[in-house]
């Protein structure tokens, strides 16, 4: 085994568990699982692999897994983040065993190439393999962005290498649960952009590429430089047709229209309309607190109290 930490968020996540746990098994030395009060048999399986199993309250995934990362007892010289509905493939496993021991001290991070299966195929075209990811760092290195949406984990002290070997994220649930929570992340990401507009309360700017993937951080500037700066009807077709025909997109078959429609056009578009509303709603109001009030009680999500906050799961 590594002398690494690997640390999952969960809220049952029975149907996954077991996988992700499993193929972690002769790399991680520690597993610590985060839960936010599972209802299903989560916990038993992670105490069943060997997990220790800490409960904190939800409030956002930033939250919750920055909560993790300082009150988990880490005593191991690596820490990886890894959701419960992700794997370690054989030879990303094999890949780790080989090469970490042995990387140089001034290596802080490692980034892992993650693909995606929907439908139980992978989606290998329109831009989504790789999708490079910091997943990995040095003790006391790294954290993550204290972000509404697409939080990444940041590193300092150093620099970061890449891994090849298999990393999937793999979720088993049904197109019902994959519409229901790219609707909680629509508002999420309302908020985030909102905030970048109106500049609400302070920013997590941490993300470099310095401190994480460069593929991260371009991506990072593009949606906040150029993408959000169109009309929403005009950057969410755009973006479809860059994915779906000029990223070759259309390979991918008929689960994969399915995917870059929903994932590619209809999310980025419900983004822009959930903008539009929320900014109708606040526009007769100057006062920053009054807003904040407002968008907290149409979003559900107390601004007031948490500022700049993550995801939720």
């Amino acid at each position: 085994m590594i002398d690494l930490s690997v640390v999952i968020l969960t809220h049952n996540e029975e149907i996954h568990l077991h996988r992700a746990l499993k193929s972690i098994s002769r790399i991680a030395k520690r597993v610590f699982i985060i839960d936010s009060g599972s209802t299903d048999a989560s916990c038993e399986i992670a105490r069943t692999h060997g997990a220790i199993v800490l409960k904190h309250g939800f409030i956002n995934y930033a939250q919750q897994f920055q909560w993790g990362i300082e009150n988990a007892q880490i005593d191991t010289e690596w820490v990886m983040r890894l959701d419960a509905d992700e794997i370690i493939e054989d030879d990303l496993a094999q890949e780790l065993l080989n090469r970490v021991p042995g990387l140089a001290p001034d290596v802080v991070g490692i980034n892992l190439d993650r693909k995606h299966i929907f439908m139980d195929r992978w989606v290998r075209h329109g831009g989504r393999f790789p999708l490079r990811l910091l997943r990995i760092w040095r003790h006391g290195k790294g954290r993550i962005e204290d972000r509404w949406m697409d939080e990444h984990m940041v590193v300092w002290g150093g620099r970061t290498v890449n891994f090849s070997g298999g990393f999937a994220d793999h979720n088993l649930n049904d197109l019902t649960f994959f519409t229901h929570k790219h609707n909680k992340y629509a508002t999420r990401e309302a908020i985030d952009a909102l905030n970048q507009k109106l500049g609400l309360f302070s920013r997590d700017e941490a993300l470099s590429t310095e401190s994480a993937s460069w593929q991260a951080s371009f991506k990072r500037w593009g949606k906040e430089n150029v993408y959000n700066r169109l009309p929403f009807t005009i950057s969410s077709t755009l973006y479809f047709l860059w994915r779906y025909i000029f990223q070759l997109g259309f390979l991918d078959g008929r689960s994969g229209l399915v995917y870059h429609f929903l994932q590619g056009y209809w999310y980025r578009f419900l983004v822009g309309a959930k903008i539009m509303e929320l900014e109708r709603a606040i526009v007769h109001l100057t006062d920053k607190q009054e807003i904040l009030a407002e968008l907290s009680r149409l979003t559900g999500h107390d601004l007031l109290a948490s500022g700049v906050k993550g995801k939720s799961s």
